[in-house]
């Protein structure tokens, strides 16, 4: 019988997707608008490095409170891909522990467990690296395997925290349309 991947597995094969994405972003690139409307690249860039620092963190066990705040401002510098690929390595670190997906991860809004928590952090680190890639024209094509592991968690996500404005409106799509087409849309974004 074979072995079920998990979401920690699955961040830290999305965490790889994004990396190849923002090893490709061109000197010129950081500061071309994204279609995350709040954020260029750098900036989008800046906030899934801190992502993965805090999950470096928090899945051990650490609080906000314990963290404090020397995970704020510009973490991304002046090469963003090598501060992300340092914060890949601290991240998978954390998820891959043993227990990591078992452990009590205490969030902003709440305790979630770990599983759960690389759930969120999956879905936040494979649409982002879309945008970056959508941004610095790459092929925005996302592995099969993580949009199909990202379309629950977007449904129950978005159910959830849509109100709260952390993701764009549900856009809609074509009865045939394909998954990835059908996970941006849930995340408002126009394939």
């Amino acid at each position: 019988m074979a072995r079920m991947t998990t979401t920690g597995e699955h961040y830290v094969k999305a965490m790889g997707a994004t990396r190849a994405y923002l090893d490709a972003v061109g000197s010129g690139q950081w500061h071309l608008a994204t279609p995350c409307t709040e954020w260029d690249v750098k900036q989008v860039a800046n906030h899934i490095i801190g992502e993965n620092l805090w999950a470096a963190e928090l899945f051990p066990g650490k609080t906000i409170a314990e963290v404090g705040n020397r995970l704020d401002g510009d973490l991304a510098g002046d090469n963003p891909a090598a501060a992300y690929a340092g914060s890949v390595a601290a991240a998978t670190k954390a998820v891959t522990a043993p227990g990591a997906m078992q452990a009590t991860c205490h969030l902003s809004f709440g305790d979630y467990s770990g599983s759960d928590y690389a759930a969120q952090l999956l879905l936040d680190t494979l649409i982002h690296g879309w945008d970056i890639a959508r941004a610095s024209g790459q092929n925005t094509r996302l592995d099969p395997d993580l949009v199909a592991a990202c379309l629950p968690i977007a449904k129950e996500l978005t159910t959830q925290f849509r109100g709260a404005g952390v993701f764009g409106e549900d856009l809609p799509v074509a009865a045939d349309a394909d998954a990835q087409t059908r996970l941006l849309a849930m995340l408002g974004r126009k394939p």
